[in-house]
């Protein structure tokens, strides 16, 4: 193990600078619109799971809570190991975490999480809101677009494991109904 001791010290002192440690070149600076959207993207990161915990609570939807909670530990869990050992430089140069795209991977997750538990009505607009956070991530120059699949790919993964239907424990039953004149949908709902 001595002799090795100082190959060890070189390649852990020496490989972050074969690695590029500095950015190939200047440092991105974003137009107006691209900051516009990299912001609305942020609110976006925000905003998604703010609204999904609030109607988990509003449902008082406990076992949900659970769900939503290990969604978000296992999106966050695998996104951050994957920054920090993979180290890709973001397409602005900013920084070295690009891979996988955070913000993506909490969209998808979010909207995973409200499809998988309270269906489409839900699900539907979060996942076009989360789509947009990916390519706003792309545009804004934050990711690539590899970063935002990978993300994307995470978050929903981890909503598909940990997520199961609110419907199947309240026996929510849509049914339509038709008659000469009319037509409408009959929903019955346990609690």
């Amino acid at each position: 193990m001595k002799r090795f001791l100082p190959l060890i010290i070189a390649i852990v002192f020496f490989f972050p600078r074969i690695q590029g440690a500095e950015p190939p070149g200047e440092v991105y600076h974003q137009s107006g619109s691209r900051k516009g959207v990299a912001i609305s993207t942020d609110v976006l990161a925000i905003g998604l799971p703010a609204t999904a915990l609030t109607l988990t609570l509003c449902n008082r939807d406990w076992k949900g809570l659970l769900q939503g909670v290990e969604t978000a530990a296992a999106t966050a869990g695998v996104t951050l190991i994957l920054k920090y050992s993979v180290k890709e430089w973001r397409p602005d140069y900013s920084n070295r975490h690009s891979f996988p795209s955070g913000h993506t991977a909490v969209g998808f997750a979010t909207a995973g999480y409200l499809q998988r538990r309270y269906g489409w009505a839900w699900g539907g607009p979060a996942y076009a809101l989360a789509s947009y956070v990916g390519w706003g991530r792309v545009y804004s120059r934050k990711h690539h677009w590899w970063d935002v699949v990978a993300g994307a790919a995470i978050g929903a993964g981890s909503a598909y494991i940990f997520t199961r239907p609110f419907s199947s424990k309240h026996e929510l039953q849509i049914i339509p109904v038709a008659d000469e004149e009319t037509m409408g949908i009959y929903a019955s709902f346990t609690f």
